[in-house]
């Protein structure tokens, strides 16, 4: 009975002392991500839940990406995720209709706020 009343404690043990897996969500960094987002104009064609769906995407060729996308979301990392917002989709073999926002590069809070507001869109 011991060895069992000790299995079920071990995962609250690991929880109290910080074993979780499970990331913690700073909600107040991706709302202020969210208020940046927008305010730069990238709701406008990624949409607000990140489906690339804004009021501009109708009328663009190729379509704004899909931040909801988790198999996209996997595949890059926060640092290329930066330098794609820094230097917009033409310095980056992507659309070039994506504007480079350089007004970020010497606020790098805002950026990771950014970037963590785009990551919080992971379906």
């Amino acid at each position: 009975m011991k060895k069992f009343a000790i299995l079920l404690a071990l995962p609250l043990i690991a929880v109290a002392c910080g074993g979780s897996d499970t990331p913690t969500v700073d909600t107040a960094a991706i709302q202020a991500g969210k208020a940046i987002f927008n305010s730069m104009g990238c709701v406008a064609c990624h949409g607000e839940t990140g489906m690339g769906d804004g009021a501009a995407a109708a009328a663009l060729n190729p379509k704004p990406r899909q931040y909801s996308d988790a198999t996209w979301q996997d595949s890059v990392t926060d640092e290329q995720i930066k330098k794609v917002i820094l230097e917009g989709g033409a310095a980056n073999g992507l659309s070039p209709l994506m504007p480079p926002n350089p007004g970020l590069k010497d606020k790098a809070d805002d950026l990771d706020k950014v970037v963590t507001y785009i990551r919080s869109l992971k379906k």
